[in-house]
């Protein structure tokens, strides 16, 4: 008969090994990364070299920035250009909406309708569609409202109705709703159609599986680029001074040709637009870090929560194996 001897495993026995409450009060070390701290330390430097380059730079007359910050000419530009942000904001993505459910569409009129739409306004430039809304007077002077070849019942001059205002909102609105199609189609293509076939076998509504399934799901991608662009709308209505509407930058633009103070009046708009995207910034944030409660990589929980949490098992399977052998 043949004798099988167990040979022992090398490594710590079950005496050994820590209990699970050491292991859970042990200290946990960070690596030490010298290279990071260095590169740290060099990009600190240089950002305080540039800082300090600025501040102590008399020709960016820091005093006049100051003075003209709060200027009621600036303030009202500010005004304008947030309702008008907010205002092409709403309209556009309610448009870009009802486009990227073309788009889904089984009927092929609908997505081909709403495939040339975006195609069209992403191809043109939005400072070319903002002149040309600008300039449809010259095409059509006159807009009317009747019966197509028959009598009409109101007629509106196109100068008079497509002012520098009206026509920024309409040119912006248009082509930011291009865009927003695409997120919003894209945001609903990445949830995965067996989750709607499941709803639907259950007895759910096309509303309610919307609301309460797609949506849900479909926030997650949707949010960071509809953030971005929101911040990219903001920035794009400066374009709006080229037609003379009173927006942030034209109202710096008219007081620099009064006094020739160009570049501080240039960074009172500049250190305002900081402001604003900063806090959007801010906002677009919180509201991804809500939507995205579900998803693990985004749940804030950092590794050293995660090994504290999984030291008890570490701790349980070392002595399982412990006693094994």
């Amino acid at each position: 008969m043949t004798e099988v001897f167990a040979r022992p495993l090398r490594g710590p026995s079950v005496v050994d090994l820590p209990g699970d409450a050491d292991l859970v009060a042990a200290p946990l070390v960070s690596a030490r990364r010298p290279a990071q701290w260095i590169g740290t330390a060099v990009v600190v430097l240089l950002l305080a070299m540039a800082l300090h380059a600025v501040v102590t730079n008399e020709r960016f007359q820091w005093h006049v920035v100051g003075s003209y910050f709060t200027d009621d000419a600036i303030l009202r530009g500010l005004g304008l250009t947030l309702w008008l942000t907010a205002a092409v904001l709403v309209v556009g993505y309610l448009l870009g909406i009802v486009l990227a459910a073309m788009r889904l569409s089984t009927n092929r009129l609908l997505s081909g309708i709403a495939f040339g739409y975006v195609w069209l306004f992403r191809s043109v430039p939005p400072l070319v569609q903002l002149l040309f809304w600008y300039e449809l007077a010259s095409l059509y002077p006159r807009l009317s409202i009747g019966i197509p070849f028959g009598p009409e019942f109101a007629t509106v001059e196109t100068a008079h109705l497509f002012s520098g205002v009206f026509a920024a909102f309409v040119a912006l609105s248009l082509d930011i709703a291009a865009f927003a199609a695409e997120v919003v189609r894209g945001g609903l293509l990445s949830v995965d159609h067996g989750q709607t076939e499941a709803a639907q076998s259950l007895g759910l509504g096309r509303l309610r599986i919307f609301r309460r399934i797609v949506l849900p799901q479909a926030m997650p991608s949707i949010i960071p680029a509809s953030g971005n662009m929101l911040i990219g709308l903001l920035k794009a209505t400066s374009i709006v001074s080229v037609i003379a509407v009173q927006d942030l930058l034209y109202s710096a633009e008219l007081i620099y040709q009064q006094n020739y103070l160009i570049i501080p009046l240039l960074l009172v708009a500049t250190v305002w637009y900081v402001i604003l995207t900063t806090v959007l910034s801010i906002g677009q944030h919180y509201v991804e870090r809500h939507y995205a409660r579900g998803n693990r990589r985004d749940t804030g929980t950092g590794f050293r929560d995660t090994l504290r949490a999984n030291l008890p098992l570490l701790g349980s399977a070392w002595t399982q194996r412990g006693a094994r052998a």
